[in-house]
């Protein structure tokens, strides 16, 4: 078996048995993989084993020794813990209804089996900025999926102007209203910009209603859609849209 020591990002589990998960993490040194993790359940606790299973929240960063060999599909966890102190995201039910949703994003976006450090530390910085934010929550999973179109290679390709219209085929902002229907609101356009270019600690200097959210969210998702329909299957949606 290969030995290796890695940081990963919580994306989805799934029970196994009575007493075992399969997680899906996404790695710093090999992207995506799905690991079994047992001893997580009653049966793990009866024989005195300290229970892994509260590591393997959304998005909760881990350090992890794995194992792997060329006869397991699966990836085996020798030891894990946290790679980074969390003292809100565990707590507040805001924030983890954004890493809930965020999470499921990365899990039913993001397939490859190979390292990709730019996405990693982009994942992982908004992790930490989420759990640091005082302010600004709310605004969380548009500042994410703005800045996630960049590694997923759909970013726009040129820079805005005010009163530019974001067309979303071109990938690039315009100066007169595309005649389809694939593109941003000219207010929808402005706050692209502004999202791609305010730092994730300072979400709480974009001040936003709950319809500018909304409104903006649908466009992002008609952006999303446009280059991976896979977007259409996230189910945290509903749940994000009652508390944001």
């Amino acid at each position: 078996m290969n030995s290796y020591k890695t940081e990963a990002i919580v994306l989805h589990t799934i029970k196994y048995g009575d007493s075992s998960i399969i997680a899906y993490l996404y790695t710093e040194l090999y992207g995506r993989q799905s690991y079994i993790i047992q001893g997580v359940g009653r049966s793990g606790a009866k024989r005195g084993k300290s229970s892994k299973a509260p590591l393997f929240q959304p998005m909760f960063p881990l350090e992890v020794v794995g194992l792997s060999s060329s006869k397991m599909e699966l990836h085996r966890v020798r030891e894990v813990r946290l790679a980074e102190p969390l003292s809100s995201l565990p707590f507040d039910i805001a924030k983890s209804t954004m890493a809930l949703f965020m999470a499921e994003v990365i899990y039913r976006l993001i397939k490859e089996e190979q390292p990709d450090p730019e996405l990693f530390q982009y994942i992982r910085s908004t992790v930490v900025a989420l759990d640091a934010a005082t302010e600004g929550v709310a605004n969380f999973h548009l500042r994410f999926l703005a800045g996630l179109s960049r590694h997923l290679g759909f970013y726009p390709t040129n820079s805005y102007s005010s009163g530019d219209w974001f067309d979303i085929p071109e990938g690039q902002f315009v100066r007169t209203q595309p005649l389809h229907g694939l593109h941003f609101s000219q207010a929808d356009s402005a706050l692209l910009d502004k999202m791609l270019n305010t730092p994730l600690t300072e979400m709480n200097t974009i001040r936003l209603s709950r319809n500018e959210r909304s409104t903006f969210l649908n466009a992002l998702l008609l952006y999303y859609g446009f280059h991976l329909d896979t977007i259409n299957q996230v189910k945290s949606l509903k749940v994000l849209s009652e508390i944001f």
